[in-house]
């Protein structure tokens, strides 16, 4: 990405960016603002947040990075990891499932009033 960003939009900041956001260290980011304060050719100072693997803003943070080592960040990909739901969760959910169909045990189906 050599174009300036724009408010909203969704960019990997890594390595590429700026050595300080290196393996580790790499952060998805989604745009606030950008500075006209001057820098060097090709750098540029971002304002934004910092969003975690759900997608959820986790730190608002401002950046100094280099235009050409910016990437978009897809936000299908933030938005399913957000609404997906956990496999351990939905397995967990399945094996209880047929746990008790198999025994006959229909106690977690009784009715708050019903005794028995």
């Amino acid at each position: 990405m050599t174009a300036r960003p724009s408010p909203g939009d969704l960019l990997v900041i890594d390595g590429r960016a700026s050595v300080q956001f290196a393996g580790d260290r790499a952060l998805t980011f989604r745009v606030v603002s950008m500075s006209n304060q001057p820098t060097y050719h090709g750098w540029i100072w971002l304002t934004g947040y910092v969003l975690d693997r759900r997608g959820e803003a986790t730190a608002k943070r401002e950046v100094y990075v280099q235009l050409a080592g910016l990437r978009s960040a897809r936000a299908s990909e933030t938005a399913a990891r957000r609404t997906a739901p956990s496999r351990r969760a939905s397995s967990y959910a399945r094996r209880h499932d047929q746990d008790s169909a198999a025994t006959g045990d229909r106690s977690g189906l009784r009715a708050g009033g019903d005794t028995g």
